[in-house]
């Protein structure tokens, strides 16, 4: 890097207005987050939806497992179709005009489900390609400033996190949930104007598709894409002139539709004929189980907008240190604890070195967020005779961290090592259908509450999820070889 260039802690100038679009990009997206539920379950008298809690938890996990799974797409529209420079620009201004179209006071619900779909399809072009730009700011073999970087993108991400529901929260008191969408779309503005601004900083990169497509191939996609839209939106009107399409019923077959994705793929990869090597096969089965594994931590980890946060709402004493809260506030624990102990992990992770198994972290991981379900059933079971208090939901928050941050680092890099050659591009991507099946699940569970109390509902998830740590722990010497991680003696 020439002496006279300027700098961003060291890093290429670029990584500052990739940190400063994705920190506002987060606020927009994790503002949005900490209100929705609770203005879905408000009634119309409070300016809502008048949703069930059950529904709007529904809602909630479908909303954030589509947001996950259109990262596929989008990531491919990038390589093909628009680069990653314009795929994030595109993608910021339709996130900004889903926030503005919820922002908009109108009597319908119209806007509200049109906001959410834009700010789903805009995210799937945004998210994944902004990443792509990070790595791509650095020289092929400078791993070490490269990972330094994105420890301080994924710190943008956490500040935005963090400050997002301590103010979009605060505006949407009193009924003014508008005003909070509104500053969610503020935020996307400001990011969209940072990436702008800070353009000439990115030096060209993702100006260009890496592997656009042929007139023919365009043609054939513009098609295909058509097909899909007319397709789903015929369903969808034939449903209606039924008479029993609801939300709830269309929340229930997005949640299948999106478990039959993983199902498809695995047998695409396991049984299409790509040439895959016995050990390629071996390791994609062991890989299959943590992807399952991974799918239950998210199923409970990302109930934090929905479930919890009814509790928080309904159930909690909304004083922290003698000043009075809300409950979107709640939402701030989680990226705050992350950013106090990411460094701690990564220097842990760094210390045990081989010693600790990718099956053992994750092992961990679901015993933490089991517990912390634990202590939710605890704390439900006191809020019958009153509220709790909100110290219950900080120690919630800081066991699932630590559950977080056993899984979460270790999750991308194990499927970038078990992925068949013919697949290691398109791997990452399933990564992230993992969480989108745990979110779509997870909205799903409010349904228990039918026939369970609020402890016992707390106590059967958080049994499936420390079952299923128990089990990694369990047979992680048999995963161990299937994945050919072996033991290596620690010299000291």
């Amino acid at each position: 890097m020439g002496g006279g260039e300027r700098t961003f802690f060291g890093h290429p100038r670029g990584l500052a207005t990739l940190f400063g679009t994705e920190m506002w990009e987060r606020f927009s997206w994790y503002g949005l987050r900490a209100i929705l539920a609770t203005f879905m379950a408000a009634s119309p008298a409070h300016q809502g939806l008048g949703l069930s809690q059950e529904t709007a938890q529904a809602v909630v996990g479908v909303y954030g497992a589509l947001i996950y799974l259109v990262a596929l797409p989008g990531g491919w529209i990038a390589d093909r179709i628009l680069g990653a420079r314009r795929s994030v620009f595109w993608g910021g201004f339709v996130i900004m005009l889903g926030h503005i179209s919820m922002a908009i006071p109108a009597g319908s619900a119209f806007f509200v489900w049109l906001g959410l779909l834009l700010i789903i399809t805009g995210t799937g072009l945004l998210k994944p390609n902004i990443s792509v730009m990070v790595g791509r700011l650095y020289p092929e073999a400078d791993d070490g400033r490269r990972d330094a970087g994105f420890s301080l993108f994924y710190l943008g991400i956490n500040l935005g996190a963090f400050f997002a529901p301590l103010v979009v929260g605060r505006l949407a008191e009193g009924d003014r949930w508008h005003l909070g969408f509104g500053a969610a779309a503020v935020g996307m503005a400001l990011g969209l104007a940072q990436y702008l601004w800070g353009g000439r900083g990115l030096r060209g990169i993702g100006e260009r598709p890496g592997m656009p497509l042929s007139g023919g191939e365009r043609r054939r996609a513009g098609l295909v894409t058509a097909f899909a839209v007319v397709v789903t939106a015929g369903a969808l009107g034939v449903w209606a002139a039924t008479g029993t399409l609801t939300i709830d019923r269309l929340t229930l077959v997005v949640t299948v539709v999106i478990l039959v994705v993983p199902v498809a793929y695995f047998a695409y990869i396991m049984f299409g004929g790509h040439d895959l090597t016995e050990d390629e096969r071996i390791r994609m089965k062991a890989y299959i189980w943590l992807f399952v594994a991974a799918a239950v931590f998210w199923m409970i980890y990302d109930l934090a907008p929905s479930k919890l946060l009814f509790f928080a709402q309904d159930h909690t004493d909304l004083s922290l240190f003698g000043f009075s809260i809300n409950q979107a506030t709640t939402q701030s624990f989680n990226p705050l604890f992350i950013m106090i102990f990411v460094p701690v992990f990564a220097a842990l992770w760094v210390r045990l070195g081989t010693r600790v198994s990718t099956p053992q972290k994750f092992g961990f991981a679901l015993v933490m967020v089991g517990l912390s379900f634990v202590v939710m059933a605890v704390a439900a079971a006191l809020a019958g005779a009153g509220r709790v208090s909100v110290w219950w939901l900080v120690l919630v928050y800081l066991i699932q961290v630590f559950g977080e941050l056993s899984l979460s680092p270790v999750g991308l890099s194990v499927t970038t090592k078990l992925a068949p050659e013919a697949f290691k591009g398109q791997m990452l991507g399933v990564w992230f259908i993992a969480v989108s099946v745990g979110d779509a699940v997870g909205g799903q569970t409010g349904r228990l509450n039918r026939v369970l109390s609020e402890p016992m509902y707390y106590l059967v998830l958080a049994a499936m999820a420390i079952v299923a740590g128990v089990a990694l722990f369990m047979f992680t010497r048999k995963l161990r070889v299937m994945m050919a991680e072996h033991h290596e003696p620690v010299m000291r």
